[in-house]
């Protein structure tokens, strides 16, 4: 039987890396590259803010091919369109049929990924949705994935919660409202072990930064105020 060819929206984070795992388990699918969106201004991971040099080296130990879609500092919601349906419209003509997502209960986001994708006659994969969010985040640590918090949102957390591994004392110890894997926004992390890697990533801790941000009109998920805040945790890659 003919393998489904699938790309894998990359983020970087444990959703990404146990909705990784599963398809590379399931022997429908085969997995031949990993898609990230990057901001060129920073040359960081969108949203995550996880330095490009650390996402090469985590792609190159996940041994699965690799490819950035470079944004503008702030782009407009045109231009993110513009870019994401270029590079599907080149994946769907280079014999893709399938795009799979780390998403897990967020139905707004779920909707709009199909549709975008539905327009050039590409199909969603959703390994993880609609698991429980404790659950899988004890998977997670029980497979021997290890992952730290780089960003995190400040209504919920201070500056010494980034830079945190996670592990089961954290998972029983968050503030009451933030889900156990971070779906609403709470945080987000970077995967640098487990059983897909065919090595960890290295890195040391660099300097923790506090950043306010105008909160999107249609988010009312994480903060109703005009702008919220984001604690980061730079991480700089470790010559081995």
């Amino acid at each position: 039987m003919q393998k489904i060819k699938t790309y894998f929206n990359w983020s970087t984070g444990k959703d990404s890396a146990l909705a990784l795992y599963h398809l590379l388990k399931d022997d429908r699918y085969t997995i031949d590259e990993l898609i990230t969106t990057v901001n060129s201004h920073y040359n960081r991971v969108s949203m995550h803010g996880l330095r490009k040099e650390l996402l090469l080296e985590q792609t190159k130990a996940l041994n699965i091919k690799s490819s950035l879609i470079e944004l503008p500092e702030m782009p407009s919601m045109d231009i993110y369109e513009q870019k994401m349906t270029e590079t599907i419209t080149r994946l769907k003509e280079d014999g893709f049929t399938h795009s799979a997502f780390g998403d897990i209960f967020l139905e707004d986001l779920k909707a709009y990924r199909e549709n975008q994708l539905a327009k050039v006659g590409l199909k969603a994969v959703f390994p993880i949705w609609k698991h429980d969010t404790k659950e899988l985040i004890h998977e997670f640590l029980d497979l021997g994935f290890k992952t730290i918090i780089v960003c995190a949102n400040s209504k919920y957390f201070n500056e010494d919660f980034v830079g945190t591994v996670i592990d089961k004392h954290f998972i029983d110890n968050l503030p009451q409202g933030v889900d156990p894997c971070g779906e609403n926004g709470e945080f987000h992390t970077f995967c640098f072990d487990g059983p897909i890697f065919n090595k960890p990533v290295s890195f040391t801790i660099g300097e923790k930064v506090y950043r306010e941000y105008n909160t999107p009109q249609t988010d009312d998920s994480i903060c109703k105020a005009d702008k919220y805040g984001v604690w980061y945790c730079d991480l700089i890659e470790k010559n081995s």
